[in-house]
């Protein structure tokens, strides 16, 4: 009686972790189709059937985790993963706010804290230089194309690489130019994993400049730059970079993935 028990509960425990992938590949899915799918959509590109899709999808949405979008039928991600997004950023950048001012501090430069939203960098936080000649980059999305930012290059290097065909899928042009600039970048994100460090010179705005490092924390991936004008980025590079280097490694002493018990995203 004992034994079956035993079993009964193996099973139960091994039915129940198949739910959470199943439940992990459908958000996945709905994160890469903002614009919604349908429960046919969603059963095809996971492989499942439509009816388990249907009681997954039903159980996330009571939590708030999935939302119908539309009189189609459709569904998106809900509120609550927005919600707890938004706690777990504001986690990280109380971690990170003190030391970003230390690296404005002594690199007498603006410094951006970044992440990753629909396949967008976007701005988190920022300390703005007190110099006379200075960059103040606004908060929130960069609506400009992913590669063409230090911090969207940073963040593409530390990615694996069907994540990153995945946003130059969405964000590089689909004209004949499209194949040559992609692996000219695939060529780039590997000299950054080399050196540790992206650049971008007047890519994103004329007359700007920045030098950007990748952060892998349990709270997600993220980077940081110093962001300055053109002329003066230039000549003082590497009186960034060792800074830039430095604020990494003691933001990933804090809370990188392999400090405690990492979390996996």
């Amino acid at each position: 009686m004992k034994a079956t028990q035993q079993g009964g509960q193996i099973e139960s425990r091994h039915g129940g972790i198949q739910v959470i992938a199943r439940a992990a590949a459908i958000l996945r899915e709905l994160g890469d189709h903002p614009e919604g799918l349908s429960l046919a959509e969603i059963a095809k590109a996971v492989g499942l059937p439509r009816s388990t899709i249907q009681r997954i999808v039903a159980a996330l949405q009571t939590e708030g985790f999935v939302e119908m979008v539309g009189s189609q039928g459709g569904h998106r991600l809900g509120p609550e993963l927005g919600r707890l997004l938004y706690h777990t950023r504001i986690d990280v950048i109380s971690v990170v706010r003190p030391l970003l001012a230390d690296l404005c501090h002594e690199v007498g430069e603006t410094v951006v804290f970044c992440g990753v939203e629909h396949y967008q960098v976007q701005v988190l936080e920022r300390v703005v230089s007190e110099q006379e000649l200075r960059v103040v980059p606004s908060m929130g999305r960069m609506h400009v194309p992913f590669h063409s930012t230090s911090v969207g290059k940073a963040l593409l290097a530390i990615m694996t690489d069907d994540a990153v065909a995945k946003i130059l899928d969405k964000t590089l042009a689909t004209d004949n130019s499209a194949a040559p600039k992609r692996e000219a970048l695939m060529g780039d994100l590997r000299k950054i994993r080399s050196a540790g460090f992206a650049e971008d010179y007047e890519e994103y705005m004329a007359g700007l400049a920045s030098y950007a490092v990748s952060l892998d924390t349990y709270f997600g991936k993220f980077a940081v730059a110093v962001v300055a004008p053109a002329g003066r980025a230039l000549i003082r590079k590497q009186e960034y970079l060792e800074p830039l280097k430095a604020f990494k490694m003691e933001v990933e002493a804090k809370i990188g993935q392999s400090y405690g018990e990492p979390r996996h995203t």
